[in-house]
């Protein structure tokens, strides 16, 4: 899991994916974190992904960085502690202009069942379950 936060991080932007209905949404993210051993985002509860991630959890981000891209495919489950979101403001110093870990929009989600894949044209394809 060390390996793809630390990609996430060099790649510093990703690509979440997500469903509405039956259209995919995707829009990129910048939040990467691991907390009590599982990989976090972050996001607002007002935003539409939020919505989208609470009505099916499955979801898929995607990055890309020096001719590699990894692939990171699971189910996104709210934790709604103070503690972990407070850890990813922590995390994100930058983040706390906009967003407190009490203020009651902000929300924080981890990788349930995912599976990431790092691939190249370079290389076989690394699988990393967690």
């Amino acid at each position: 899991m060390e390996t793809v936060l630390q990609f996430l991080k060099d790649a510093e932007t990703y690509y979440l994916a997500t469903v509405e209905g039956n259209q995919p949404r995707v829009r990129p993210f910048g939040t990467a974190h691991i907390f009590e051993g599982k990989l976090y985002i972050q996001t607002g509860k007002v935003k539409d992904v939020s919505k989208q991630l609470h009505a099916n959890p499955k979801a898929e981000i995607c990055a890309f960085k020096g001719g590699e891209w990894i692939r990171v495919a699971g189910e996104l489950v709210e934790d709604d502690r103070v503690e972990a979101r407070q850890s990813m403001l922590d995390a994100y110093p930058s983040l706390q202009k906009m967003y407190a870990a009490d203020d009651g929009n902000t929300e924080v989600f981890y990788f349930k069942n995912a599976t990431a894949t790092i691939s190249a044209f370079t290389h076989e394809p690394e699988v990393i379950t967690f």
